[in-house]
């Protein structure tokens, strides 16, 4: 057997092992878009929300499983916001996301003590950069809207931008 093959498998069991693996389905455990009122069906943001985020991205970052790089999205900002923001806009209203932005490919990374111990790394998830980016247009939305509905008090500071003690 290749020794790469085993790494991959001993890595894989050690990552594993830490995950909790529950009965219960995830749609059980977590409110639905039927739970919040965001008024009709339209992704509450705007293309230029997208237009404003793809040049942000940083050109030397990995690209994810689904082969997009990062360079290729920037260079290109101009056309593809448009094709973007209509995928995020249909995936917000059917409440689904797509295979493609679910994929991740794993990687450890080492944290510090002997590097033979799998225990020793973390993993970390190279996921799609179309999906980093609708995820950040989330972000922004369930944000805003947090904020506009007082939702979170005044006194909430973790997890807040802009709004820590540090």
């Amino acid at each position: 057997m290749n020794r790469d093959i085993d790494k991959a498998e001993m890595f894989n069991a050690t990552f594993a092992s830490v995950f909790n693996t529950n009965d219960e389905p995830w749609d059980t455990l977590s409110p639905t878009s039927e739970d919040c009122d965001w008024g009709d069906d339209k992704l509450p943001a705007d293309p230029e929300l997208v237009q404003d985020l793809v040049p942000q991205l940083d050109a030397h970052k990995s690209m994810g499983p689904d082969g997009i790089h990062p360079r290729v999205l920037k260079e290109l900002a101009d056309v593809i916001t448009a094709p973007l923001f209509i995928i995020f806009q249909q995936s917000w209203e059917y409440g689904e996301v797509s295979i493609n932005r679910k994929l991740a490919n794993v990687v450890p990374i080492f944290k510090k003590g002997k590097k033979e111990d799998p225990g020793n790394y973390r993993p970390v998830s190279l996921t799609s950069v179309p999906g980093k980016i609708m995820e950040k247009v989330i972000l922004g939305v369930t944000e805003k809207h947090l904020r506009d509905n007082a939702i979170v008090g005044h006194s909430q500071h973790g997890f807040m931008r802009g709004n820590s003690f540090s």
